[in-house]
Parts: structure tokens; sequence; C-alpha cells
């Protein structure tokens, strides 16, 4: 939760090409204390069977900007194989191996301000994302 001098992030994945939720992606949090700071590493998680992750760490004070790393590889490829072994003629069944992963990741870097929350929805498909900043 954002106090008066920090703010707070939260997130969730929603899988566009299935249209639900994107569960067991592993999501790391870094933040910084200025556009010329080192990141700090502050901790991670793991979407839920909602897609959310609902215990990201709480940003130190004095916080300006939050990056947020998806490992969406091991997710995309998954889904992939399920959904080729759904498909007989699906191009992993017929070339006999897995199709690769455009995006293996995705990096969201955002300037933050103290007392605000920042929910920051990821909407991924296997060729392309999209971020907002959510309410």
């Amino acid at each position: 939760m954002s106090t008066d001098t920090t703010a707070s992030v939260s997130t969730h994945i929603l899988d566009t090409s299935a249209g639900r939720p994107a569960a067991g992606v592993a999501v790391h949090l870094a933040a910084r204390s200025g556009r010329a700071a080192h990141w700090r590493t502050l901790g991670g998680s793991a979407t839920d069977a909602d897609g959310r992750c609902k215990d990201l760490p709480a940003l130190p004070e004095g916080t300006t900007h939050v990056r947020l790393d998806f490992a969406v590889e091991p997710y995309l490829e998954k889904a992939a194989k399920k959904q080729a072994d759904a498909q007989q003629d699906a191009p992993a069944n017929r070339d006999s191996g897995t199709a690769a992963v455009f995006f293996p990741e995705v990096t969201v870097t955002f300037a933050v301000a103290p007392g605000e929350h920042y929910h920051v929805p990821l909407l991924l498909n296997p060729f392309g994302y999209s971020v907002y900043r959510g309410s």
C-alpha cells in the first residue's frame, strides 16, 4: 500500500490469445531513486491462478522509478505446447519442435510519485504485448 512518502505497485497478466489469466509467470521488481541511480532488486513473485501478483515487495522511500521484469518464456512455451497438442496439424507437431518464443521476457520501466498506487497490467500474446497504467 502506498503512503505519503512511498508509492506502491501491483500487476497482473492476461493472456489475450487464450482469453484468460496467465498463471505461474515469475515477476521481479526493481527500483531506483533517480535517473542516474543504480537499480536495486527488491524481490519477486509469481502470478497466481487469477494472473495477479499479490505479494510484490513494498517500494522504499525515495523511489522514483520502478522496473517490472516478467519472465514470460516458460509460460508461452507451455501454452504453445498445449495448443499444439490439441491440434494435430499444428506447426510444432508437424516440424517435431517447439515454436520459438518471440518475447522471452518483458521489461516495463515507469516513473512513480509518493502517495500513488500503480497497477500495471500486462496483456500478453505470443507475438506482442501491451501495458498500461490501470486502476
